[in-house]
Parts: structure tokens; C-alpha cells; sequence
């Protein structure tokens, strides 16, 4: 479980990662939160930064 914070994501951004929830979905048999799919995005995010 991970930590509870609040951030504020632009609309274009909120967008993107749906759209991303949504791909996550179409392949598999659970749900995608929407916390899940984010996290994805900001974890191969990071390794570009290699942090």
C-alpha cells in the first residue's frame, strides 16, 4: 500500500493517463485503478531519470 497524497493533474494530463487505464484494462482480467495507471506512468517516467 502505498502513501496517500493529492495532486493536481491538467486536463490533457488526466486524459493521457485514462487513456493509458483504459489500455491496462483491455488487457486484463482485474481492474485498473486510476492510482495504478499513474503510478506506471510516473515509475517509467522516473527511469528515464534514472532516479
Amino acid at each position: 500500500m502505498g502513501i496517500r497524497i493529492t495532486v493536481v493533474l491538467d486536463e490533457s494530463n488526466m486524459e493521457k493517463v485514462r487513456v493509458i487505464q483504459a489500455e491496462l484494462l483491455r488487457g486484463s482480467i482485474k481492474s485498473v485503478s486510476f492510482s495504478y495507471a499513474l503510478n506506471r506512468v510516473v515509475g517509467n517516467g522516473l527511469k528515464k531519470f534514472k532516479a
